[in-house]
């Protein structure tokens, strides 16, 4: 039987291959097609590769003192040296919170960087207590410089092998004792209460080897703390205690070389790593050269901190040698407590190694 339906519209036969032009129309479309795509894929790779990398910093110290200055000159120069594609964004006086908030907000993304003291860096790495947590240890800041640098690669590898890359090391001198009350011998302040940053249990730890009462608490609750007798007495560089106003209600100083304040800029390996590689000397420069501002400033700017305090009433006391010997013998007789338990055996016998070697060769 023949189809009712007339050739060209039978569904019971093979369709008829398409025409010639047909066949190069679609060829010229898939190609056209694919030329596109390709292009819209390079250019979204290439817009991917000129977006700036933004670091986002936070620190504790206090806006326009000379660590803020020195990071704003550290963020200026990245912006020149690779033509706006790292851009630092610096958020100082604690905004992020505390250091141990700062260091969370690190691993999950919410900041890339921060300048911390030793406090906070010993949430990643716990053998960096060892340049802070031992009061009384170091003489001098030349002392201090010595062991420090021998120390330094060590610890910078430990940094990278947590995910964090140190881009510079400084410190602000010594941190003093500023207290409601005068005192002098290490018997004066077990009768007082003793700021320590919330969240550090270590310097929690070492007050009460020394037999002294510490209380936690943020940075920004230090002024009110002290006016309203919460604590009396706060370990502090002299640059933080003016600009923090705590010489107003802590109107004495004992001046004895109690601790070090030692801070570092770390930034995650993340973000590091999406820098521009042929541009990450440069920035390593810029940041090694802030750190050095940072140590060379800090030191000077406590000296003219403690000079600004006294016109506006603060009292220095300086101890004699003898209250100082009273002071380094209750340190030294801490000092069982603290290693292997706040500081690993194996630096802090590290350190006393070096403090020694170093004593030796003064000679």
């Amino acid at each position: 039987m023949k189809s009712l339906f007339p050739p060209a519209l039978n569904p019971n036969l093979n369709p008829s291959p398409l025409p010639a032009w047909s066949r190069i129309k679609i060829r010229i479309t898939s190609r056209s097609f694919a030329a596109g795509a390709a292009l819209l894929l390079l250019g979204a790779l290439a817009a991917e590769a000129a977006a700036p990398v933004k670091i986002r910093l936070a620190t504790l110290a206090p806006k326009d003192t000379s660590p803020h200055k020195s990071l704003q000159q550290m963020g200026e120069s990245w912006r020149k040296a690779t033509g706006d594609q790292v851009q630092l964004t610096i958020f100082t006086d604690g905004t992020m919170g505390g250091e141990a908030d700062m260091v969370r907000r690190m691993r999950i993304g919410q900041i890339q960087a921060a300048m911390l003291t030793v406090p906070g860096l010993t949430q990643i790495e716990d053998s960096v207590g060892g340049l802070q947590f031992l009061p009384m240890m170091f003489r001098s800041l030349d002392e201090f410089d010595y062991v420090f640098e021998k120390l330094r690669p060590g610890l910078e590898k430990k940094f990278r092998d947590k995910g964090f890359e140190v881009l510079s090391w400084g410190d602000l001198g010594w941190v003093r004792l500023f207290s409601r009350q005068p005192g002098r011998r290490i018997d004066d302040y077990r009768k007082m209460k003793v700021f320590v940053w919330s969240g550090d249990a270590r310097s929690a730890d070492v007050m009460r080897a020394l037999r002294v009462n510490p209380v936690p608490a943020e940075q920004t609750d230090v002024l009110p703390g002290l006016q309203t007798g919460l604590f009396d007495m706060v370990p502090s560089v002299p640059i933080y205690a003016l600009a923090g106003q705590f010489y107003g209600p802590a109107s004495h100083m004992l001046e004895i070389n109690w601790v070090p304040l030692v801070g570092a800029t770390i930034v995650s390996k993340k973000s590091w790593d999406a820098t521009p590689a042929d541009k990450r000397p440069v920035l390593m420069q810029a940041a090694a050269e802030a750190g050095k501002q940072v140590r060379a400033q800090g030191r000077k700017e406590s000296d003219e901190a403690v000079a600004a305090m006294v016109k506006r009433g603060l009292k220095v006391i300086k101890p004699t040698p003898e209250d100082i010997a009273d002071w380094v013998r209750f340190a030294d007789e801490a000092h069982p407590t603290i290693r292997g338990k706040l500081i690993s055996a194996e630096m802090f016998d590290q350190i006393a190694k070096l403090v020694k070697e170093y004593r030796a060769q003064a000679k």
